[in-house]
């Protein structure tokens, strides 16, 4: 049975897209069919995947509009058996553009479920956003991966990104849980990241990732080059990072069903 995962977290420059890029890489990597979907309209995921703006087709953003279908929108990404569904600027405005139209907060639902079952995995990267983009993500979802940076900010805006998934919880999607919390940027030189951990651990009720997404100058690199990491630099820690998630979310899919 395939896994919608959203990665969120409204509070920028914690990993999302880095997680999301290299997460799905790695599922596919292990053999798991995976697509994943833009949703930020920055676009970094569809290039760090490999994909052109320029050569870019259908997107998320004509999904929106229902100008296109999902099936059209897919793009195949330079790793085997990842797919993309792209994003694009226009996303920016879309909270306006939906104003009035019935039921804007199902339109990605209504077309994911026309073909979720053909993947194991379905990975959205949100907006660092509460926005009708992330509504949407998180009422397609079956669960929510928040990336959380080991800094001292770290549960800052956290308590409202919780507030948003019970809030969609309660209203449209009953099934939505959280998928669990990974650290990002950890850095093991540091006596910070170790306390932000802990505090985090502490005061956060929820499913902790064991595997912690280390602080790496190829894992920054590797989006500029338009590759995951685990091609790009398949020998680094932040490869062997997301190697160990990936193992780790595969596992908890076979715990939950």
């Amino acid at each position: 049975m395939s896994r919608v995962i959203a990665v969120s977290n409204q509070k920028g420059g914690v990993g999302k897209t880095t997680t999301a890029i290299n997460l799905s890489a790695c599922l596919a990597e292990r053999g798991k069919k995976v697509l994943v979907i833009d949703m930020d309209p920055q676009g970094n995921t569809t290039s760090g995947l490999g994909i052109s703006k320029e050569t870019i087709g259908h997107t998320s953003y004509e999904i929106l509009l229902e100008e296109a279908s999902i099936e059209e929108a897919i793009t195949p990404s330079v790793v085997e058996d990842l797919a993309v569904i792209p994003s694009e600027r226009g996303l920016v405005g879309v909270d306006v553009e939906l104003i009035g139209k019935n039921n804007r907060e199902y339109i990605l639902k209504n077309q994911v479920d026309k073909i979720r079952d053909k993947y194991d995995f379905i990975l959205i990267d949100c907006p660092p956003s509460l926005n009708t983009l992330t509504v949407n993500a998180m009422t397609t979802a079956d669960t929510v991966l928040v990336p959380i940076q080991c800094e001292y900010y770290a549960l800052e805006g956290l308590s409202e990104l919780m507030y948003t998934i019970e809030l969609v919880k309660e209203r449209l999607n009953p099934k939505l849980e959280i998928e669990g919390v990974v650290f990002t940027m950890y850095d093991a030189r540091t006596c910070l990241s170790l306390q932000v951990v802990e505090n985090v651990k502490d005061n956060l009720q929820q499913n902790i990732y064991k595997s912690i997404i280390p602080r790496n100058v190829r894992l920054a690199e590797a989006p500029s080059h338009g590759l995951p990491i685990n091609i790009y630099e398949p020998k680094s820690s932040g490869a062997e990072g997301y190697r160990a998630l990936a193992e780790e979310v595969i596992e908890r899919g076979n715990e939950l069903e």
